[in-house]
């Protein structure tokens, strides 16, 4: 049976990222939907998007989408905050059928939610930041929100090290962090965006570097909540995904170097990738 051929709900979710950072995402689905089958595809021939014009990251992701439709996806989710803040809708205009979920929105609504004083302050890559896509999207919900951004692009460079912890971290985050809370009454914001799908990996770092009692919304967690309801609601979750189940499978696409991809991926993932599921893609 041909993937056109399958139920749509057997058919994998699509997942895509500029490269590893996605894989923090891949990790949070595969926890909220252990039964469901994932497909991964990481552009590592052209990351980052964070330095592309958004006409360019907006081609990018048409061409990394084509690959997973198809394969057969019932799903995708742009694991890319920098993508999820410019391509969502040439891929709705391009792929009217297909469920698209990004990074950017369910983060939004889960501060919106957490933020008792309408306090909220957000990290991510310097793209994003100067896109203004968490503002806009926070104010949608929560027009009277405090919001103060930071780009912190070092953490990028500090995850795909593998450094994720010890003191040269915590003294970056304390870098960015301290006058990024000194924005807020108090020196104390109610929560702190992880706007980067890198930074989840930092997450202890992070939490040393801020005032008692701020709440860390991860993009990566709230976006795999966003899409169990999304299949739920839509009829698409895996048939027979009950206890007894079988976990799973993921195959994983790059678009250059599967042995970094492999490599790097294992800190993003919490978990060894076998090179052999690693398929090199030309787009």
């Amino acid at each position: 049976m041909t993937a056109a051929q399958k139920p749509a709900a057997s058919l994998p979710i699509g997942v895509f990222d500029s490269g590893v950072g996605g894989l923090t995402v891949l990790r949070a689905l595969k926890n909220a939907l252990p039964h469901e089958d994932f497909l991964y595809l990481g552009d590592t021939a052209r990351l980052p998007y964070g330095t592309k014009s958004g006409a360019t990251v907006a081609r990018y992701a048409l061409q990394t989408t084509k690959v997973l439709v198809d394969q057969g996806v019932k799903l995708l989710v742009v694991a890319c905050n920098t993508a999820s803040a410019v391509a969502l809708p040439g891929l709705a205009a391009a792929y009217p059928d297909l469920p698209v979920v990004g990074v950017i929105e369910p983060g939004a609504r889960a501060c919106a939610k957490k933020a008792p004083h309408g306090r909220i302050a957000v990290i991510a890559t310097g793209s994003t930041v100067r896109g203004t896509a968490y503002q806009t999207a926070i104010l949608r919900l929560r027009p009277e929100a405090t919001i103060a951004t930071r780009p912190a692009q070092v953490f990028v460079a500090l995850a795909e090290e593998g450094w994720t912890e010890g003191p040269e971290v915590e003294a970056v985050a304390a870098r960015y962090l301290t006058p990024l809370m000194a924005e807020f009454p108090g020196g104390r914001p109610d929560c702190l965006v992880l706007g980067c799908t890198h930074f989840p990996v930092l997450a202890q770092a992070i939490r040393k570097a801020l005032p008692e009692g701020v709440c860390l919304v991860d993009s990566a967690e709230t976006t795999a909540e966003c899409v169990a309801q999304e299949l739920g609601a839509r009829g698409l979750l895996k048939p027979g995904g009950g206890p007894e189940c079988q976990p799973g499978t993921v195959r994983f696409f790059a678009t250059d170097d599967p042995e970094r991809f492999a490599k790097v991926g294992e800190i993003f993932l919490g978990q060894p990738l076998n090179l052999a599921d690693i398929t090199l893609v030309d787009l």
